[in-house]
């Protein structure tokens, strides 16, 4: 049955774990949507959540398991429950089994489901072998209660290992600095946009379509690799929806942009803030003050979106005084 927006009544909610630590910024988002279908039977609200970029390491007890313990907890207290759960990349910062599989066990704590999609940190140690047998699929596409979600591997690179001989970890160092010069521009290559051509084309236009990418699906920072690079063609894939809106990780920060149909979130971390890069900023209001390493709460919060018929609402909930004035009471796309 063809599902079509309610758009009186769809609200997206974000919401983040709090803990007590330096640098937590732990992004759970979460999303309410009200459907109708043609015959008009409503369709059941539902809320699901983000958590992005653990980044845990192998020692035990490390400061960067508590924080994902505690953003789990915060999960796990949401009430009501979200129906499942997103990871978006880079559970792991060495991409090392032992780390992949704590991150399994924390996360298996969520009372809900998680659907996961992979970091450059969590690939290129072995190619993904140990994040697959993990988490499962890189790519996937489902039908929630009317509203497409659709995950992808975002971080692919051509192969410049082989002919150098360079080794497993020799190979992964390259992607660890965050301007690392040798790998190139991430993107979803050929197969991967081939089989979203394919996933889509099942779709009517009138569905809402919700995309989860580790890196951003616009040209943020590529030096940063704050981008995608062929998200122009994931766009124009995209782009027989009336609405998409993409969610991303790997920059740990707040975020926004607008492009054609699809709107662009950037979600927080569990484990450290980032900088904003040196470029021009979409707009200044958007932009979060940097943490102060004095407030243990700094640079942690939360965020909400409500999106109605002609405008979307954004409100970040800071838990410490990290938002200016242009966006501390929200703010309309």
């Amino acid at each position: 049955m063809t599902q079509e927006f309610d758009v009186k009544k769809r609200e997206m909610l974000a919401l983040t774990g709090k803990a007590g630590v330096a640098t937590l910024m732990a992004q759970a988002v979460g999303v309410n949507l009200g459907l109708v279908s043609v015959s008009d039977a409503a369709q059941t609200p539902f809320r699901f959540a983000i958590i992005s970029d653990p980044h845990l390491y192998s020692p035990v007890d490390h400061v960067f398991d508590k924080q994902l313990i505690d953003a789990v907890a915060q999960v796990n207290a949401m009430d009501p429950q979200p129906d499942f759960v997103i990871i978006t990349g880079d559970v792991a910062h060495q991409g090392l089994n032992d780390q992949m599989q704590k991150g399994k066990a924390i996360l298996s704590k969520l009372k809900a489901p998680i659907h996961s999609i992979p970091g450059e940190h969590d690939w290129y140690l072995d190619m993904g072998e140990a994040w697959r047998n993990a988490f499962g699929p890189e790519n996937w596409s489902f039908n929630h209660k009317g509203v497409q979600f659709i995950g992808m591997n975002s971080i692919l690179v051509p192969d410049f290992w082989t002919k150098a001989g360079l080794t497993n970890e020799e190979r992964r160092d390259w992607f660890m600095p965050l301007n690392s010069p040798v790998p190139g521009l991430w993107g979803c290559g050929d197969k991967t946009r081939a089989w979203l051509s394919a996933e889509v084309a099942k779709l009517d236009a009138k569905t809402p379509v919700v995309v989860f990418t580790h890196s951003p699906l616009w040209d943020y920072y590529p030096r940063w690799n704050f981008q995608v690079s062929d998200s122009a063609d994931i766009r124009k894939t995209l782009g027989k929806f009336s609405a998409v809106t993409a969610f991303h990780g790997h920059v740990h920060h707040t975020v926004y942009k607008k492009i054609g149909n699809l709107t662009s979130i950037g979600t927080m971390s569990t484990s450290w803030p980032w900088p904003y890069p040196p470029v021009k900023f979409p707009d200044e209001k958007y932009k979060q003050y940097r943490a102060d390493p004095a407030n243990t709460a700094d640079g942690m919060g939360s965020a909400s979106v409500d999106i109605k018929a002609d405008s979307q609402f954004v409100k970040y909930e800071p838990f410490g005084d990290s938002l200016p004035p242009g966006i501390k009471d929200g703010f309309k796309v």
